[in-house]
């Protein structure tokens, strides 16, 4: 029943099926969760264009023009997984190293020394293909921008260029240049933002990946198998949501996504560290997947049934899962770090465990919060009207409002976003635990533990977002659901 498919050259296999009907029952929408999403889809489309319904996204309507809720957003926004610590400037983006940005007049060069500049660098979506929507061409930067994070601890930007090679073409825009050149700079930055957020991060990593965990896992560990047992409930409608993606966004997606894929990216501790976001004050993102990651109860559960390293290299039905995923997910590419086989019972710990991040909180932080941030759309445009300005001091109202998606466009783009932002009514959470897959004491009692864990980040989360002008609940685990449902 579950077979290995190409969809597309240079993405992760997926389930073969052509059809909904062509899934196994277990892993399709029962009547009333379709008939909900359903209805949905279609208030969706007629309504969410009109009415704000969402704290957020009421908040982004009024304050997108502005610089501090545009960086913002790079840490708690719905993609907080580009900005990193620039330690050297690269070559491509010629800022001045002497430019003052600050009140207390300070320059590049010093406070690229403290550690208070940031880069956001969108070289991956360079030369890729756009579409032609109603007959028209329409664009997509690839820009660099420049972030400091200022004495307020806000991440302010500082410099934008919105093409990968520097030249008289191709602007470095400021925020001292006139209102409507640096606005327009920065929504080309937002539309190139939700584009590699929708393919790359939401679609690729986390709907893509968790269908190949789950096919894996069910190709080749038994029910009784406790990696099955830890995983399973991480696979629920997955497959079905995945085959309705098949038939429209998936598409437009890039086998060079792929290539930038790797294992440390896919782990929070590692990512935070690569990205050098160790110290990063207000940024919730990284707080509440630590804390997620770190109380997840692989290691206590694995650890009762592998008392060895040599258990963990005798399973042959392990091993089997994990080459899958290496061969069918990341296209036996060494690069990626995948593992191939495991050895040691921390490495299979670790795996696990971004599994389980992956295919619960790691959605969660990249899914729930569409609608209310794309739900003004000049947030974040899904595509460009006009190409990339080529000089300054031409950008007005007019040419701004020209660029942006049409009518038409918009109506579609909210009414999805508005779709994948909504929780159905049979979801299952992180803490829900309904069927019950293991009968031994231990394991019953880490289940236990880990719920109650997460009832305590959960209130710890609640409590400080009542001091927070914006509250971070992407990751309260009491609203991540346990699968990539959605």
């Amino acid at each position: 029943m579950l077979r290995w498919a190409v969809y597309k050259e240079g993405i992760p296999l997926c389930m073969e099926a052509d059809t909904l009907k062509s899934l196994p029952p277990d892993d399709r929408y029962p009547y009333t969760r379709e008939l909900e999403f359903n209805f949905t889809a279609v208030d969706g489309f007629w309504r969410t264009p009109f009415k704000n319904r969402f704290v957020l996204s009421d908040y982004a309507m009024k304050h997108w023009r502005e610089d501090a809720f545009f960086g913002y957003q790079f840490l708690n926004g719905v993609n907080p997984m580009m900005i990193q610590r620039c330690k050297t400037l690269p070559s491509k983006f010629p800022v001045p190293l002497d430019m003052n940005f600050s009140k207390s007049q300070l320059t590049l060069r010093t406070e690229m020394m403290k550690g208070n500049i940031f880069l956001c660098d969108y070289n991956i979506l360079d030369g890729v293909e756009t579409n032609t929507i109603n007959g028209r061409k329409q664009f997509l930067a690839a820009p660099l921008v420049l972030l400091h994070k200022n004495e307020d601890d806000e991440m302010m930007p500082i410099a934008i260029q919105l093409k990968q090679e520097p030249g008289e073409d191709n602007p470095i825009f400021f925020p001292t240049d006139s209102e409507y050149d640096w606005l327009l700079a920065k929504t080309y930055v937002k539309s190139a933002d939700s584009n590699l957020h929708e393919l790359n991060y939401h679609l690729l990593r986390t709907h893509l990946l968790a269908e190949v965990f789950a096919v894996s896992l069910q190709r080749n560990l038994p029910r009784v198998h406790p990696v099955y047992k830890l995983l399973i409930r991480h696979t629920r409608y997955t497959l079905q949501i995945n085959v309705l993606a098949r038939n429209s966004e998936l598409q437009k997606i890039s086998s060079a996504f792929v290539g930038h894929l790797n294992y440390r990216s896919l782990c929070i501790p590692d990512d935070i560290i690569d990205r050098g976001l160790e110290d990063v004050p207000n940024f919730y993102y990284r707080d509440d997947g630590l804390k997620l990651w770190n109380i997840m109860f692989v290691h206590g559960i694995l650890s009762f049934y592998y008392k060895t390293d040599c258990m963990v290299q005798n399973d042959a039905e392990l091993q089997n899962w994990i080459q899958e995923i290496f061969e069918n997910g990341f296209l036996r590419c060494n690069e990626t770090g995948i593992p191939q086989k495991f050895t040691t019972v921390a490495e299979l710990v670790k795996f696990v465990t971004m599994v389980m991040f992956t295919c619960s909180a790691q959605h969660a932080a990249v899914n729930t919060g569409q609608y209310d941030l794309y739900g003004w759309m000049p947030n974040g445009p899904s595509t460009m009207q006009e190409p990339p300005p080529t000089h300054k001091g031409k950008a007005d109202e007019a040419s701004f409002l020209s660029t942006l998606p049409d009518v038409q466009t918009t109506v579609h783009i909210l009414a999805t976003v508005w779709l994948l932002s909504m929780q159905s009514s049979d979801a299952r959470y992180l803490h829900d635990f309904v069927e019950e897959h293991f009968t031994e004491d231990f394991p019953k009692y880490k289940v236990t533990t880990f719920q109650r864990d997460l009832i305590k980040l959960s209130e710890d989360i609640k409590d400080r977002n009542e001091n927070l002008k914006l509250p971070y609940t992407f990751l309260d685990p009491k609203l991540v659901e346990n699968s990539v449902a959605i």
